[in-house]
This record gives C-alpha cells, structure tokens and sequence, in this order.
C-alpha cells in the first residue's frame, strides 16, 4: 500500500511532504525502542537533543547571532534581557566565530555542557 501512495504521490508535493514526514516519524519512533521507561530527559539525552527550554534558547541566540552579524550593534535593542544574559556569558571563541555554521557548533558544544 505504501508504494502505491509512493507511486501517486509523484508530482504531488504536499502528498510527499507529507510521505516523508511518516517516514521521519517512523525512523525517530525506531530509535525511541527500549527508551519508553525512561524520564524524558534521559530519553532526550540517549537521543542526542536538546530539551525545548534548550531549543528555544539556541534558536534566540541564533536569531541574535543573524542580528548582530547582519549590522545592528546594540544588543540591547534586538533580544530579551534573558537571551543577551545568555549571551554574554557565552565563550569569546562562539561569539566571535566566522560563520552561522561555525556558530551553530561551538553554540551547541556549549548547551550539551549546560546543565
């Protein structure tokens, strides 16, 4: 049945959106066996992610980052109080990395470290 979904779906890219979003969901679900008894932050640990305190976070510093690179240079002015606090206690070496990319490693070499 599922190929034959496969199969009407080309062209379609809604149906394959929606086909690929299954399958992500299966292949996470599959990484989840033998992690149903554990809290979830155990279970997010074991997996590798983040917590979402830890993703909303990351993604405020990211937008922050974008701002700051991209030419405003008041701090103040482009976040919460909470992220530039954040922010500020971050190592020189992430704050002043080149690149998105770079940023977006050393950012999470630092929250995995977080408590």
């Amino acid at each position: 049945m599922y190929e034959t979904v496969k199969k009407m779906a080309q062209g379609h890219s809604k149906v394959k959106r929606l086909i690929q979003g299954n399958a992500n969901q299966r292949r996470a679900t599959e990484l989840g066996k033998g992690l149903e008894h554990k809290a979830d932050g155990e279970r997010l640990r074991a997996l590798g992610l983040f917590s979402l305190e830890k993703r909303r976070l990351r993604g405020d510093l990211l937008a922050l980052y974008n701002d700051l690179k991209g030419g405003c240079r008041e701090v103040g002015s482009v976040s919460s109080p909470r992220v530039v606090q954040h922010w500020k206690r971050l190592p020189r070496a992430v704050v002043e990395s080149p690149s998105l990319e770079v940023f977006k490693r050393h950012l999470d070499e630092v929250l995995r470290d977080m408590v």
